[in-house]
């Protein structure tokens, strides 16, 4: 006889002791004898796009036991990364990465469980799922809660990004008080990830594209019924993946990691996943380099221009045909391996067969893209020489070549404070420092920064630069992640006010005009500044990150 993981704590005399605590919880012997199924739900009353997951898992156990399997549900962490937003509560969003994919792993562990459904909406807490299900290698599936719809204000469509840009806006004169307290209530109308194409919502798209859910899991709205339609499929399917042995590793393998980045570049996604999917590659044992993201972006074209790049949203790209119309255009050009499996245990060849493009005003074909390249860019140079990454296709045209002073500023907060009372002047290039994932600690988001300058008017006048990183959310020319960072004594440390700084999109280059003798001279009177954080998770975290360009994972 075959002995399942969870047969080590359910069969023999030994474990006697074992099933009782399994009674108490109410389980009966025909469900102890079924494979038990995981089910880490990150619900919580303060994420919304998390704030309906309980009715999703129920949806999902409900399939679990329709299919012969007994769920065990417990619960997963998860941050805000809106509401941590520009403030000292960002430093725990990336980090909180880690904790969740060990947290998932000691649960399962400790537990034996047979198999995994993993659901969660919002930034963090999808690729540290996916980590975790890379690191186990059991059979399992992801499931999103889907995206939030659009608010409606005075006649067009906004998101959150519209509410994180009003402040500037206001400053400008362009909102009255009275408008600003009615972009409030609208800006974000029901839960869900929030509706553009921001991290959330791209890496669940991209969790689509590796195969790990359901077709449409990463595009149908958080408030269909259709979403619990496919939750309830989704617990059926891991039963048959159990029968199966069909474990995460079979999945997300190294074809399946370069699809998604395909689809990534050809949506324009957040650059966050530039961490994201190296990390859980990592845990896969596949090395994903930015060489490869650059490698593709210059054969993946821009298919989509969704919000903060364009004026549509998630609910546009579901109803043209999702992540799987993307994949199929992609096709074309031969940048889809139709050979490899899905959670659904079919290829995704014969999943595209059933595929089509639905709205060509969403999707462009890949004959006539938006941009021959993909909607990410590597830059590498004197001011990142592991380099550092920017959202293309959110970059005004007339920006791709850039040259200006340097202002400087060490922390996110100096510069707003800068922005807002008008000391950053046409042409300049906000270099915000300190802020990568050893320096920060915790390499904070800055969407606060960028929707100011957007608020401002500036998006197509000022550029930034950071060690730390950008919201999905951030449009303008905004690069971040630059390498190595200046906590760890990258050049961007010593980088001073009135320097010319040039981004050079076409050629890759990110540069600060000085001789490399000059660079080397301020380097070595450089010297590191004290940890901001001396205590607690924080502190060991930026005692362990590794740099950006290699995902911000941990050291082994």
């Amino acid at each position: 006889m075959v002995l399942t993981r969870s047969d080590e704590v359910k069969l023999g005399v030994e474990r006697l002791p074992h099933r009782a605590l399994l009674k108490s919880l109410g389980l009966i012997d025909d469900e102890l004898r079924r494979p038990l199924v995981g089910v880490a739900c990150a619900w919580s009353e303060l994420v919304p796009g998390h704030m309906h997951l309980r009715m999703v898992a129920e949806a999902v156990k409900a399939g679990i036991r329709l299919a012969g399997g007994t769920p065990l549900e417990f619960g997963v962490i998860g941050v805000c990364d809106g509401i941590a937003m520009g403030h000292e509560g960002m430093r725990y969003s990336l980090p909180s990465r880690e904790l969740i994919a060990d947290s998932i792993e000691v649960m399962v562990e400790a537990h034996r469980l047979d198999a995994l459904v993993l659901i969660a909406s919002c930034d963090k807490i999808v690729p540290g799922m996916l980590m975790a299900a890379a690191r186990l290698d059991i059979p399992t599936i992801y499931v999103p809660g889907g995206p939030m719809l659009p608010g409606r204000f005075r006649s067009r469509y906004v998101d959150v990004k519209d509410a994180f840009e009003a402040a500037g806006s206001f400053k400008r004169g362009e909102l009255s008080v009275n408008e600003l307290k009615e972009l409030e209530e609208v800006a974000c109308p029901t839960y869900g990830s929030c509706a553009g194409l921001f991290t959330a919502n791209t890496m669940n798209c991209l969790a689509e594209a590796l195969g790990m859910t359901v077709v449409g899991g990463g595009t149908a709205p958080a408030p269909y019924s259709e979403r619990l339609r496919l939750a309830k499929k989704s617990g059926m399917l891991i039963i048959k993946l159990i029968e199966k042995g069909v474990t995460a590793l079979k999945i997300m393998t190294e074809e399946a990691f370069r699809d998604a980045v395909a689809v990534d570049l050809a949506l324009g996604g957040s650059t966050n996943t530039v961490l994201h999917l190296p990390a859980v590659a990592h845990e896969a044992g596949i090395e994903l380099p930015l060489d490869i993201f650059d490698e593709l972006s210059r054969k993946a074209p821009t298919l989509a221009k969704l919000s903060p790049a364009g004026n549509h949203y998630l609910i546009d790209l579901h109803e043209a045909g999702g992540v799987y119309a993307i994949m199929k255009e992609l096709s074309k050009l031969g940048l889809i391996h139709k050979g490899r499996l899905t959670v659904e245990l079919r290829t995704v060849g014969e999943i595209l067969r059933h595929v089509e493009v639905r709205r060509r005003d969403v999707i462009r074909p890949v004959e006539d893209p938006y941009s021959r390249k993909g909607g990410l860019a590597i830059l590498k140079g004197s001011l990142a020489p592991k380099g550092a990454v920017v959202k293309v296709s959110a970059v005004p045209k007339d920006m791709m070549v850039f040259e200006g002073k340097a202002r400087v500023f060490n922390r996110e907060e100096e510069a707003v404070k800068a922005l807002m009372s008008g000391e950053v002047r046409e042409g300049d290039v906000v270099i915000i420092r300190y802020e990568g994932p050893k320096g920060g600690p915790g390499m904070r988001e800055m969407l606060l920064p960028t929707a100011t300058i957007a608020g401002l008017g500036l998006t197509d006048k000022v550029a930034l630069v950071t060690d730390g990183r950008f919201s999905g959310a951030t449009r303008g020319l905004a690069v971040g992640h630059v390498s190595p960072e200046a906590a760890e004594g990258g050049p961007i440390a010593v980088v001073e006010d009135g320097d010319v700084v040039r981004i050079d999109i076409p050629r890759r280059r990110l540069d600060i005009l000085l001789s490399p003798e000059d660079i080397r001279e301020r380097l070595r009177k450089w010297s590191p500044p004290q940890p901001r954080v001396r205590r607690g998770y924080l502190r060991r975290y930026s005692e362990l990150v590794t740099s950006p360009c290699t995902g911000a994972i941990l050291k082994s």
